[in-house]
């Protein structure tokens, strides 16, 4: 590899790794939803060409950080390792659809709304928060699962119960799952719960029972689940990053496995010394005085 090569890739980390290249960028991607927002407004029509410039010029500059941020690389390969630098290079790459042509205009506009995600990849707090979203789903099924098992048994309860009050909300299975889903986000669930109790004045305990289970003890195992991910999500960060309690444990335990192995090195050679040198008062120094 070339001196020269060296040179300018050091160069590109350097300015890659910069926090005011870092701000820039963002400020770049807060500016292109902006035009995106802009342009559904009618009133914006007499500056629309402006605007199309403006995102020329956005695109042109997503190119060149992409660009840049591969050359910083010391090869393609390590670049496209990493899923965030792919999501970026689809979306650039993306951003090149021209917009006055008046069959893609549409798909243009539409992959120019993904590069307000963009926000995600720059951020590292961020993708901390999506990295525990997605890995928290697969814990979270359970609980879906269950909810989905409770939410069936009240259905099929306020189906055979309710459906004379009002066919309208509990008809069937399906449309009184609907009417749970409504009541479990707190949607006007007193006007549901009232027209019953005309009918069955006990009926309040259907529905309180119901938001006890879900909205109660439900949303609550999903936000610890999450929770608990976005703990290790950030000692995971923390970690990498060298800062926090997780760091400062492993640098510590590093310490000890250094200082252990130096003891067991003077362990060793002490044992050496002692085995190849003999005591004073040995029988091989008795023979020799005689």
């Amino acid at each position: 590899m070339s001196e020269p090569f060296n040179t300018w890739q050091a160069r590109f980390e350097k300015l890659r790794s910069n926090k005011l290249f870092e701000g820039v960028v963002i400020s770049i991607i807060v500016i292109s939803a902006l035009v995106i927002g802009a342009k559904t407004y009618e009133e914006t029509s007499r500056i629309e060409q402006w605007l199309l410039y403006l995102d020329v010029a956005v695109t042109v500059f997503f190119l060149v950080e992409i660009l840049i941020r591969m050359a910083a690389e010391r090869n393609l390969v390590s670049f496209f390792k990493k899923g965030w630098n792919v999501f970026d290079f689809l979306i650039v790459t993306a951003s090149l659809i021209p917009m006055d042509d008046s069959e893609m205009v549409l798909l243009a506009r539409l992959l120019r709304i993904f590069r307000v995600l963009r926000l995600v990849s720059m951020i590292p707090e961020l993708q901390m928060l999506l990295g525990a979203l997605v890995k928290s789903i697969p814990r979270m099924g359970y609980v879906v699962l269950l909810m989905f098992i409770i939410f069936y048994i009240y259905a099929a309860l306020g189906s055979f119960l309710f459906h004379n009050v009002d066919e309208f909300l509990w008809g069937n299975i399906s449309v009184a799952m609907l009417t749970l889903f409504r009541i479990a986000t707190f949607e006007d669930w007193t006007d549901v719960m009232y027209a019953t109790q005309e009918v069955y004045a006990w009926s309040w305990i259907y529905y309180l029972t119901f938001i006890f289970l879900t909205a109660f003890i439900f949303l609550n195992m999903m936000i610890g689940i999450v929770l608990d991910v976005m703990q290790k999500e950030s000692a995971q960060l923390d970690f990498d990053s060298g800062e926090g309690e997780p760091a400062q444990l492993q640098a510590l335990r590093s310490d000890v496995h250094s200082l252990k192995a130096q003891l067991d090195r003077m362990e060793a050679a002490l044992a050496e010394r002692n085995t190849a040198s003999p005591p004073p008062n040995s029988p091989t120094d008795s023979a020799k005085t005689d």
